[in-house]
């Protein structure tokens, strides 16, 4: 391992930000190693296509702190065996925050935690936010939603689940949202909820891009009613923005959320039979 790897592997790790060691173990370079960051590469396994391929499995294998091998051709292809990759991450599990103490919150949080989160519970109501509450939460915290995160770390990895569904919450927390590196942000209500939300951000300075890193509302167009449902939609977001995947966003759609519920095939049948 080179000097300059090493020194930033050791500064990373002390720092508790995310980095990955990848080292070809078998085939052509064997003993070659690189250190990846969600943002840089240092050192090279022997090719920029390699590099490549290989820096994207292990940012992927970051977002929850995997270790295993990956396996290679000589330019980075997916289906190649000519290489043998291992990579080691580093990195402290990534930060939800969930804001609101609500019964959707309930649910999103229990969903953070099997994607692999450290998830936070963040409502300026005491009554509402306390560990009974939330006790597969890692932390509840009693503060103004948006003063919290001013303090709180954020990372790309990091997802902000606003959930409080009222102006005098949603608009400073989103304002401090935007300016945050987080990878995701995310906020809950209706379309009319979110166009009076979004028209308050403007008046507020928000740029066109600021206002465009804000999913609303929330979630994919899954049909979701129940918290269970929401959350299940949140998750899905989460999952395809973190992966680049198009998918059917209920912030790139139009009409009602929730829609007209529509009758199975069997139920149907059922009712003209009955």
């Amino acid at each position: 391992m080179t000097a300059s790897i090493l020194e930033s592997l050791l500064a990373a790790v002390r720092e508790g930000e995310p980095v990955a060691l990848v080292t070809v173990v078998d085939g052509p370079g064997m003993g070659a190693k690189a250190l990846v960051s969600p943002a840089t590469v240092l050192g090279s396994l022997g090719s920029t296509a390699l590099d490549r391929a290989v820096s994207g499995h292990a940012r992927a294998m970051l977002v929850h702190g995997s270790t295993g091998t990956r396996h290679f051709g000589e330019q980075g292809e997916e289906r190649g065996d000519a290489l043998e990759v291992f990579i080691q991450s580093f990195a402290p599990p990534p930060r939800m925050y969930v804001f609101g103490a609500i019964d959707f919150s309930r649910a999103t949080v229990r969903m953070g935690k099997l994607l692999g989160y450290h998830v936070t519970v963040c409502d300026a109501r005491a009554t509402f936010a306390t560990p009974r509450r939330f006790p597969e939460a890692d932390e509840v915290v009693v503060r103004w939603p948006h003063e919290f995160l001013a303090d709180a770390p954020v990372d790309e990895r990091t997802a902000l689940c606003v959930l409080t569904h009222d102006p005098k919450f949603d608009v400073p927390l989103l304002m401090a949202a935007v300016r945050t590196s987080a990878g995701y942000v995310g906020a809950m209500g209706s379309r009319r909820t979110h166009r009076d939300r979004m028209r308050l951000l403007r008046a507020q300075g928000l740029s066109s891009a600021d206002l465009q890193r804000i999913r609303g509302p929330i979630g994919l167009d899954i049909g979701a009613r129940t918290p269970e449902e929401v959350a299940v939609s949140i998750a899905g977001e989460i999952i395809a923005l973190r992966y680049g995947k198009r998918v059917l966003a209920l912030s790139g759609r139009s009409g009602p959320v929730h829609g007209e519920l529509a009758a199975s095939p069997d139920v149907g049948a059922e009712a003209a039979g009955g």
